[in-house]
């Protein structure tokens, strides 16, 4: 399990595949990269070089609960320090969820690094307004505020965070409640703000903005409607929308590893994009 120092922080991470352009896949929610380990071999056996990482505040990475901007900010900021010390640029940047999220909004600081947005499960519309905050802030601040950092440290997220990075119950044992509490609700006043969009996150300029080839395969269960894949297709100027075989649930969430059945065709679908990217680039 290799780890990399990245703007102050101890980073797990992995490549796989020892060839071929170079592709990063981002995870959704608060969990580490293991559930894209299949996909990222399944690329890798089309001739990609895929990077994988946990997001600080993640799987085995460092928590490290400070910052004035958006934590989603935070994590596409490191991943570009990471790409660039593992010489992985310019990349296709893709993910799930958050991590599609994350992916078009590191084009939108760093596009000169993009060579193209490979997107899953675009999240957006009410019921997701109303459901992440609390999953990626409220419930860990309503611990810390009944029961100091004892009780953060006992919420079953970051007991999995422990286990897999000991030291960091120390760090966070050190930290004043009152102080995580202010970091954590800052963030959510961030994130809260970006929920309100209908492809969340993203304002219409912005996704007019993109301006590098995209392809987006949208999600099934009420987080992640279709209806918001299609309108993020929509909105990207040239966006690709390739719909699976799939119909909306009436379910909160659809866990990603579910989707290991259509994992083939959307290795067929993003090696077919990054293939015609990587031709037109050599016209």
């Amino acid at each position: 399990m290799p780890f990399a120092q990245v703007r102050g922080l101890k980073m797990r991470y992995e490549v796989v595949g020892d060839h071929g352009a170079w592709v990063a896949l981002i995870t959704g929610g608060r969990r580490g990269y293991d559930e894209f380990v299949p996909l990222a071999r399944r690329l890798a056996a089309q001739g990609y070089r895929v990077v994988l990482h946990d997001r600080r505040n993640t799987g085995a990475t460092d928590i490290m609960i400070e910052g004035d901007v958006p934590e989603e900010t935070l994590w596409l900021d490191d991943l570009h320090a990471l790409l660039e010390q593992l010489g992985a640029t310019p990349a296709f940047i893709g993910g799930s969820s958050a991590g599609a999220r994350t992916a078009m909004r590191f084009y939108l600081r760093h596009p000169a690094v993009v060579r193209g947005l490979i997107l899953m499960r675009v999240t957006g519309g009410a019921f997701a307004a109303g459901r992440l905050p609390n999953m990626y802030y409220g419930q860990f601040i309503d611990a810390a505020r009944s029961g100091g950092m004892e009780a953060v440290c006992a919420h079953p997220q970051y007991q999995e965070r422990i286990a897999a990075n000991p030291p960091m119950r120390e760090r966070l044992m050190a930290m004043k409640a009152d102080d995580y509490i202010a970091v954590m609700s800052r963030w959510q006043q961030m994130f809260v703000a970006g929920t309100r969009l209908p492809v969340m996150g993203m304002t219409d300029d912005e996704l007019q903005s993109i301006r590098v080839p995209t392809v987006v395969i949208p999600g099934n269960d009420l987080t992640h409607s279709s209806a918001s894949g299609q309108l993020a297709a929509n909105r990207i100027p040239g966006a690709t929308l390739h719909q699976l075989p799939t119909t909306d649930q009436d379910i909160a969430l659809i866990p990603y590893p579910e989707w290991d059945i259509y994992e083939d065709e959307i290795t067929e679908v993003f090696v077919k994009h990054m293939r015609a990217v990587e031709a037109a680039s050599m016209q």
